[in-house]
């Protein structure tokens, strides 16, 4: 067993970079928070994060209507185990935290998390590739393996200004259903995951299969689609048994995080 990870069922007390005690937490929830920190890093080397806005969020092991948010003023490289925030539904902080949450931006997740009770993970971010291609009328074409993840995989919300009311919320969970991904038109992307790992990987994806969208409408020649009944068969193979995608992944990714950055572990 790793030292850096306690024994399943242990209790022990955190402290964040403020010498501010976090109380004592599960070993459950300390593991997914580093894994959710790493999240943020990993999302940071790729360059999807906006300042420091957008969202990725967790719910907490054994604690329903508790969520894991990152600290609202905080760059995503700069986020750590011990500086997220444990939030309500509502996005109010639960217990004692220094920091604070940007209310406003929870209201996608909150949403999500309230009607997905599988998501586990939700990320919502403004990575260029994605908004870039969710302003076009066609979305998300099948015009690459990454994409034929998405193929009648994929919702889309069309742009109704910053502020998220009731109403718009219902209206993009309704357009959400089920479905892993949705573009939110002129504005980003949200994937739902099962685990953090999962979510990962289908961003992943997602903002490949755009960027080679765009670099495929940047030529001048005809562009290939393959046809319907080979997307929804190479959809079929690559969601294989339905089991949750990114476990091979994660660890993977993991080593690539800690040989540039452990930091999100403390």
């Amino acid at each position: 067993m790793r030292a850096d990870r306690p024994a399943t069922g242990a209790r022990f007390t955190v402290w964040n970079t403020m010498n501010t005690n976090l109380s004592t937490i599960s070993s459950a929830e300390w593991q997914v928070r580093k894994d959710l920190a790493a999240c943020y890093r990993l999302c940071a080397l790729k360059q999807w994060d906006d300042l420091i806005y957008t969202h990725i969020s967790a719910t907490v092991p054994d604690e329903p209507g508790h969520f894991l948010l990152n600290p609202f003023g905080y760059r995503f490289d700069e986020v750590c185990a011990s500086n997220l925030v444990k939030i309500d539904a509502q996005g109010r902080v639960v217990g004692d935290s220094p920091y604070q949450v940007n209310v406003s931006g929870f209201a996608i997740h909150g949403a999500v998390h309230a009607a997905r009770p599988d998501a586990m993970c939700v990320m919502h971010l403004h990575n260029t590739n994605a908004v870039a291609i969710g302003i076009q009328a066609g979305g998300l074409l099948p015009l690459s393996q990454h994409a034929l993840r998405f193929y009648e995989q994929i919702a889309y919300h069309d742009y109704e200004g910053l502020a998220l009311t009731p109403t718009e919320q219902s209206r993009l969970i309704a357009k959400l259903g089920q479905l892993p991904a949705m573009l939110l038109r002129n504005h980003g992307s949200l994937v739902c995951g099962r685990s953090i790992a999962e979510a990962y990987v289908l961003m992943d994806t997602l903002d490949k299969a755009c960027a080679i969208q765009l670099k495929a409408h940047a030529g001048s020649g005809r562009l290939n689609m393959p046809s319907h009944d080979i997307c929804r068969k190479t959809r079929d193979q690559l969601l294989g048994d339905g089991s949750p995608e990114g476990l091979l992944e994660w660890p993977a990714l993991l080593r690539q995080l800690d040989a540039v950055d452990s930091g999100y572990q403390h």
